[in-house]
């Protein structure tokens, strides 16, 4: 028997010895994957009743959403520890890689763990909750808050994007809840020349608004001078609307002022280039 001959049956020996290892460790990996899908199957099952029974119960939706992402997370570690530890892996050894992964992902997620930490304290506080509008004035981000999550919370934008802000940065910046008052003061300005009637512009004003369904006739209402400008002068009025009619009622008023202010010959300046040319004769 030739040499070439000896190897090949070395290597068939060898493989015939490690076949049942393989099968074993092949039935094995398709046995964890198995489990794993069953089970996370059941998680969401279980997520989705667990919110179901918060939303029951009347807990904010900020709440039922940072608590559901946790519940989440949490199960979805003891579903892969578990399975780790069926299929062959000693608990020590869990333990062991537990530790040391716990202070390395700790080290590298401290930003996390900050996040986390906001989160907690946005629940706790309530600056804003689900469906606030905000703005966020460090990175100058704006939205309706639609998710409070672990670690992050996601503003939708009025043009439907979605941003999504880490908790810790929330907490530690300045963050404007325009929707946490059920009104606001709507406040509204506009130059008009000096030769135009003054008393006539304020009457328009406020006719403009015992007129408008949408001010509320019970709050203050005041139309005003604001500044004698170099071109022309500033009036204005400030009154209150309720909050979700607010941008409707600025935009309404703000044609109803130009269409009405057009009607009565009320000239509203604007700057002027005049170029003159003058001929030399040749």
């Amino acid at each position: 028997m030739d040499t070439e001959t000896v190897e090949v049956h070395k290597m068939i020996t060898y493989f015939e010895a490690m076949l049942p290892t393989v099968i074993n460790f092949a039935v094995k990996v398709v046995l964890a994957l198995l489990v794993y899908f069953i089970c996370s199957k059941i998680i969401k099952k279980l997520c989705k009743v667990l919110r179901a029974s918060m939303e029951k119960a009347g807990i904010d939706l900020g709440v039922v959403q940072f608590v559901n992402s946790i519940a989440r997370a949490g199960l979805y570690f003891l579903l892969i520890v578990t399975i780790a530890v069926r299929f062959g892996i000693k608990e020590s050894s869990v333990a062991a890689l537990l530790a040391s992964g716990g202070v390395a992902v700790g080290l590298a997620l401290q930003g996390g763990l900050s996040n986390f930490a906001g989160g907690v304290i946005i629940l706790a506080l309530k600056p804003f909750q689900v469906g606030d509008y905000i703005i966020e004035n460090t990175g100058k981000q704006e939205g309706t808050v639609t998710k409070i999550e672990m670690f992050y919370t996601t503003l939708s934008t009025v043009d439907n994007k979605r941003i999504v802000i880490p908790n810790g940065t929330l907490t530690e910046a300045s963050v404007v809840n325009v929707t946490a008052q059920e009104k606001r003061k709507l406040e509204f300005k506009i130059g008009i020349s000096y030769q135009s009637d003054l008393k006539k512009a304020k009457g328009i004003l406020e006719r403009l608004l015992h007129e408008d369904p949408c001010i509320m006739s019970d709050q203050e209402m005041i139309v005003f001078v604001d500044e004698l400008g170099e071109s022309s002068v500033i009036i204005g009025f400030r009154a209150w609307v309720k909050t979700e009619e607010y941008w409707n009622t600025k935009w309404r008023l703000n044609e109803k002022v130009k269409l009405a202010f057009d009607e009565e010959d009320i000239e509203i300046p604007y700057n002027k280039l005049d170029v003159r040319v003058s001929h030399m004769e040749q």
